[in-house]
């Protein structure tokens, strides 16, 4: 397995409030998560990469050999749980990091067996030369919308309130988190991203850069340029696990 990944503060913000990391296990072993802080300047960054150290070590301490699809979302469901009590907690005891939160969408792969998870709006999509599937589903008013009809997928796309989410690490004393278990083969290919990605680059495009772009290892970048390039106004994060 080989994965990729980068962030970038984007065109106009300053300050990078996205976190994401790449932790190798062994050879057929890999976890990969993407965060997006929110909460203003003084505390995003803080919730995102909080969250994200808090999954990892959760993870990194309950992850075994011979682990059952059971004991995979059963590991997960803990380090989602632990991130959320770790923000929330100080979020709690300190004025400045009031409100804070961030999403979270990781996978985790193990030999032929592979599990995502996501809070929020980050997602998670897997492709593979039969085309392209969103795994995630968003949790945030647009997508509640367009499930019951209000709006269509073009609609919800220029949405004004796309970016408000209905779930979130650490805005509150628990949260819900969705499990989806996935069987993976040689070629396939997850693409894990912010919503500074998503909301500027749709599913087809995604699919043509990862399986027909020249170079994988550089397809975050290609990704980064195309939202760039319409202006880019959050920042964007992305990672790219390929199955080999």
């Amino acid at each position: 397995m080989q994965a990729w990944g980068l962030t970038d503060p984007g065109c106009v913000r300053s300050q990078n409030q996205d976190s994401y990391e790449i932790k190798r296990f062994d050879a057929q072993c890999l976890l990969c998560v993407v965060c997006d802080g929110m909460g203003g300047a003084k505390s995003g960054n803080i919730a995102s990469a909080l969250a994200l150290d808090i999954f990892v070590q959760t993870v990194e301490g309950l992850r075994h050999k011979g682990m059952t699809p059971e004991d995979m979302e059963q590991m997960l469901r803990q380090a989602v749980k632990q991130a959320n009590f770790t923000v929330y907690d100080q979020a709690l005891q300190f004025a400045d990091f009031s409100g804070m939160g961030t999403t979270l969408v990781a996978v985790y792969v193990d030999g032929d067996r592979a599990m995502v998870v996501n809070v929020g709006d980050s997602r998670c999509y897997m492709m593979n030369h039969d085309g392209v599937r969103r795994v995630t589903t968003d949790h945030s008013l647009v997508e509640l919308m367009v499930q019951r009809g209000e709006l269509t997928r073009e609609e919800a796309r220029a949405y004004p309130g796309k970016n408000l989410i209905t779930r979130a690490i650490g805005t509150e004393a628990s949260v819900e988190c969705d499990i989806f278990p996935l069987n993976v083969g040689k070629g396939d290919c997850f693409l894990l991203c912010s919503d500074g990605l998503s909301n500027l680059v749709d599913e087809q495009e995604i699919l043509f850069e990862v399986i027909h772009g020249v170079n994988k290892q550089h397809c975050c970048q290609r990704l980064l340029g195309i939202a760039k390039e319409r202006g880019a106004p959050d920042n964007v994060t992305s990672i790219l696990a390929v199955i080999a």
